[in-house]
Protein backbone atom coordinates (compact mmCIF):
# COMPACT_ATOMS: atom_id res chain seq x y z
CA UNK A 1 0.00 0.00 0.00
CA UNK A 2 2.40 2.59 0.67
CA UNK A 3 4.45 1.70 -1.98
CA UNK A 4 1.79 2.68 -4.38
CA UNK A 5 1.41 6.16 -2.47
CA UNK A 6 5.17 6.27 -3.21
CA UNK A 7 3.94 5.92 -7.12
CA UNK A 8 0.98 8.16 -6.72
CA UNK A 9 3.40 11.00 -5.68
CA UNK A 10 5.98 10.79 -8.32
CA UNK A 11 8.42 8.30 -7.57
CA UNK A 12 7.89 5.61 -9.42
CA UNK A 13 9.87 2.81 -8.38
CA UNK A 14 10.61 4.13 -4.83
CA UNK A 15 9.97 1.28 -2.32
CA UNK A 16 10.82 1.17 1.17
CA UNK A 17 13.60 -1.44 2.80
CA UNK A 18 11.87 -4.82 3.68
CA UNK A 19 14.30 -4.02 6.63
CA UNK A 20 12.99 -1.59 8.15
CA UNK A 21 10.43 -2.27 11.37
CA UNK A 22 6.63 -2.09 11.27
CA UNK A 23 7.08 0.25 14.72
CA UNK A 24 9.76 2.45 12.75
CA UNK A 25 7.30 2.81 9.62
CA UNK A 26 4.98 3.86 11.84
CA UNK A 27 7.33 6.49 13.33
CA UNK A 28 8.18 7.81 9.85
CA UNK A 29 4.65 7.88 8.52
CA UNK A 30 3.51 9.59 11.77
CA UNK A 31 6.29 12.58 11.70
CA UNK A 32 5.66 13.04 7.57
CA UNK A 33 1.94 13.57 8.41
CA UNK A 34 2.82 16.83 10.34
CA UNK A 35 5.03 17.49 8.02
CA UNK A 36 2.26 17.79 5.71
CA UNK A 37 0.15 19.34 7.82
CA UNK A 38 2.60 22.31 8.12
CA UNK A 39 3.04 22.43 4.48
CA UNK A 40 -0.94 22.60 4.20
CA UNK A 41 -1.12 25.47 5.95
CA UNK A 42 1.38 27.36 3.76
CA UNK A 43 0.52 26.38 0.40
CA UNK A 44 -2.09 28.62 0.47
CA UNK A 45 0.01 31.37 0.79
CA UNK A 46 2.48 30.35 -2.28
CA UNK A 47 2.68 32.02 -5.45
CA UNK A 48 1.88 28.31 -6.67
CA UNK A 49 2.11 24.77 -5.57
CA UNK A 50 0.82 21.62 -7.41
CA UNK A 51 1.36 18.92 -4.88
CA UNK A 52 1.94 17.91 -1.82
CA UNK A 53 4.15 19.73 0.36
CA UNK A 54 6.06 18.45 3.24
CA UNK A 55 7.82 21.18 6.06
CA UNK A 56 9.90 20.25 8.72
CA UNK A 57 10.40 22.26 11.78
CA UNK A 58 11.21 25.67 11.74
CA UNK A 59 11.37 26.85 7.73
CA UNK A 60 11.40 29.99 6.63
CA UNK A 61 10.07 30.92 3.62
CA UNK A 62 9.66 34.75 2.32
CA UNK A 63 8.03 36.19 0.68
CA UNK A 64 5.25 32.99 0.00
CA UNK A 65 4.36 35.06 -3.24
CA UNK A 66 7.70 34.38 -5.19
CA UNK A 67 7.56 30.73 -4.53
CA UNK A 68 6.19 28.34 -6.83
CA UNK A 69 6.61 24.68 -6.11
CA UNK A 70 5.82 21.28 -8.16
CA UNK A 71 4.26 18.18 -6.84
CA UNK A 72 5.56 16.33 -3.52
CA UNK A 73 8.47 18.78 -2.24
CA UNK A 74 9.93 18.11 1.17
CA UNK A 75 11.92 20.79 3.19
CA UNK A 76 13.78 19.72 5.96
CA UNK A 77 14.36 20.58 8.92
CA UNK A 78 15.36 24.80 9.42
CA UNK A 79 15.96 24.98 5.57
CA UNK A 80 15.35 28.92 5.22
CA UNK A 81 14.57 30.18 1.47
CA UNK A 82 14.93 33.97 0.77
CA UNK A 83 12.47 34.44 -2.69
CA UNK A 84 12.82 37.88 -3.00
CA UNK A 85 14.04 38.22 -6.85
CA UNK A 86 13.27 39.70 -10.30
CA UNK A 87 12.06 36.04 -11.06
CA UNK A 88 11.36 34.27 -8.01
CA UNK A 89 11.79 30.65 -7.22
CA UNK A 90 10.27 28.02 -9.12
CA UNK A 91 10.60 24.40 -8.30
CA UNK A 92 9.56 21.35 -10.32
CA UNK A 93 8.08 18.10 -9.15
CA UNK A 94 10.05 15.26 -6.17
CA UNK A 95 12.41 18.18 -4.84
CA UNK A 96 14.08 17.17 -1.68
CA UNK A 97 15.60 19.93 -0.14
CA UNK A 98 17.70 18.62 3.74
CA UNK A 99 18.49 19.99 7.06
CA UNK A 100 20.19 23.36 7.47
CA UNK A 101 20.01 24.10 3.77
CA UNK A 102 20.26 27.85 3.15
CA UNK A 103 18.78 29.36 -0.34
CA UNK A 104 19.53 33.51 -0.39
CA UNK A 105 18.28 35.17 -3.29
CA UNK A 106 18.71 38.79 -2.17
CA UNK A 107 21.75 39.97 0.19
CA UNK A 108 21.13 43.43 0.33
CA UNK A 109 17.87 45.31 -1.08
CA UNK A 110 19.70 47.67 -3.30
CA UNK A 111 20.29 44.69 -5.94
CA UNK A 112 17.99 41.80 -5.49
CA UNK A 113 19.23 38.38 -7.45
CA UNK A 114 17.65 37.37 -10.81
CA UNK A 115 15.95 34.13 -9.58
CA UNK A 116 16.38 30.18 -8.96
CA UNK A 117 14.96 27.44 -10.96
CA UNK A 118 15.47 23.99 -10.22
CA UNK A 119 13.98 20.77 -12.71
CA UNK A 120 12.25 17.49 -11.71
CA UNK A 121 13.87 14.71 -9.49
CA UNK A 122 16.20 16.94 -7.24
CA UNK A 123 18.11 16.06 -4.24
CA UNK A 124 20.03 18.79 -2.34
CA UNK A 125 21.48 16.84 0.66
CA UNK A 126 22.30 19.00 3.85
CA UNK A 127 23.99 22.02 4.41
CA UNK A 128 23.66 23.65 0.98
CA UNK A 129 24.44 26.91 0.44
CA UNK A 130 22.90 29.02 -2.71
CA UNK A 131 23.55 32.13 -3.60
CA UNK A 132 21.28 33.39 -6.05
CA UNK A 133 22.60 36.62 -7.22
CA UNK A 134 22.82 35.80 -10.87
CA UNK A 135 20.37 33.42 -12.03
CA UNK A 136 20.48 29.91 -10.92
CA UNK A 137 19.24 27.10 -12.98
CA UNK A 138 19.60 23.57 -11.59
CA UNK A 139 18.18 20.93 -14.05
CA UNK A 140 16.77 17.42 -13.75
CA UNK A 141 17.99 14.29 -11.91
CA UNK A 142 20.47 16.08 -9.84
CA UNK A 143 22.17 14.63 -6.88
CA UNK A 144 23.97 17.31 -4.32
CA UNK A 145 26.63 15.71 -1.87
CA UNK A 146 26.05 17.54 1.83
CA UNK A 147 27.89 21.25 2.22
CA UNK A 148 27.73 22.02 -1.65
CA UNK A 149 27.73 26.09 -2.31
CA UNK A 150 26.81 27.96 -5.16
CA UNK A 151 27.98 31.44 -5.63
CA UNK A 152 26.62 33.46 -8.63
CA UNK A 153 28.02 36.61 -7.73
CA UNK A 154 31.60 38.32 -8.19
CA UNK A 155 33.36 41.46 -6.93
CA UNK A 156 35.07 43.23 -9.38
CA UNK A 157 38.83 44.38 -7.98
CA UNK A 158 40.58 46.38 -11.21
CA UNK A 159 40.67 49.89 -9.19
CA UNK A 160 42.87 49.68 -6.37
CA UNK A 161 42.11 53.47 -5.29
CA UNK A 162 38.73 52.14 -4.62
CA UNK A 163 37.41 50.15 -1.77
CA UNK A 164 36.63 46.81 -2.57
CA UNK A 165 32.83 47.13 -1.13
CA UNK A 166 31.95 49.91 -3.96
CA UNK A 167 33.38 48.10 -6.75
CA UNK A 168 30.83 47.12 -9.03
CA UNK A 169 29.30 43.23 -8.87
CA UNK A 170 29.80 40.80 -11.82
CA UNK A 171 26.64 38.19 -12.25
CA UNK A 172 27.26 35.79 -14.81
CA UNK A 173 24.72 32.82 -12.91
CA UNK A 174 25.17 29.25 -12.61
CA UNK A 175 23.70 26.50 -14.43
CA UNK A 176 23.92 22.71 -13.99
CA UNK A 177 22.54 20.63 -16.81
CA UNK A 178 20.20 17.71 -16.70
CA UNK A 179 22.26 14.04 -14.80
CA UNK A 180 24.53 15.51 -12.47
CA UNK A 181 26.20 14.41 -9.26
CA UNK A 182 28.01 16.99 -7.37
CA UNK A 183 29.87 15.73 -4.80
CA UNK A 184 30.30 17.02 -0.99
CA UNK A 185 31.58 20.11 -0.12
CA UNK A 186 32.49 21.20 -3.74
CA UNK A 187 31.94 25.05 -4.04
CA UNK A 188 30.80 26.62 -7.55
CA UNK A 189 31.65 29.65 -8.73
CA UNK A 190 30.22 32.47 -10.95
CA UNK A 191 29.99 31.88 -14.22
CA UNK A 192 30.07 28.25 -14.34
CA UNK A 193 28.42 25.66 -16.19
CA UNK A 194 28.29 21.99 -15.76
CA UNK A 195 27.24 19.93 -18.15
CA UNK A 196 24.68 17.30 -19.04
CA UNK A 197 26.07 13.81 -16.98
CA UNK A 198 29.04 15.04 -15.18
CA UNK A 199 30.09 14.71 -12.18
CA UNK A 200 32.35 16.68 -9.76
CA UNK A 201 34.35 14.91 -7.29
CA UNK A 202 33.52 15.82 -3.08
CA UNK A 203 36.21 18.98 -2.30
CA UNK A 204 36.32 20.26 -5.70
CA UNK A 205 36.33 24.94 -6.60
CA UNK A 206 34.91 24.67 -9.94
CA UNK A 207 35.57 28.05 -11.43
CA UNK A 208 35.12 26.97 -15.02
CA UNK A 209 32.54 25.15 -16.92
CA UNK A 210 32.53 21.57 -17.77
CA UNK A 211 32.04 19.73 -20.51
CA UNK A 212 29.13 17.70 -20.82
CA UNK A 213 29.98 13.89 -19.41
CA UNK A 214 33.09 14.76 -17.11
CA UNK A 215 34.33 14.13 -14.16
CA UNK A 216 36.09 16.47 -12.38
CA UNK A 217 37.98 17.00 -9.35
CA UNK A 218 40.82 19.38 -7.64
CA UNK A 219 41.39 23.04 -6.40
CA UNK A 220 40.61 24.24 -9.15
CA UNK A 221 38.78 21.86 -10.60
CA UNK A 222 40.28 19.65 -13.74
CA UNK A 223 38.95 16.73 -15.72
CA UNK A 224 40.61 13.72 -14.97
CA UNK A 225 38.30 11.43 -16.90
CA UNK A 226 35.55 11.35 -19.58
CA UNK A 227 32.58 8.93 -18.78
CA UNK A 228 32.07 8.77 -23.10
CA UNK A 229 34.63 6.77 -25.11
Amino acid sequence: MIDKVFDKLGKKGYRIDKKISKQILFWILFRKSFQMIRGLIRKPFLKNSKGILFLGTSVKLSPLNQISLGSTVFLDDNVEINALSERGIVFGNNVTIRKNTIIECTGVIREIGEGLIIGNNVGISQNAFIQVRGLVEIGSNIMFGPNVSIFSENHSFTNSDELLVDQPTIRKGVKIEDNVWIGANTTILDGVVIGHGSIVAAGSVVNKSVPKFSIVAGVPAKIIKTRKT
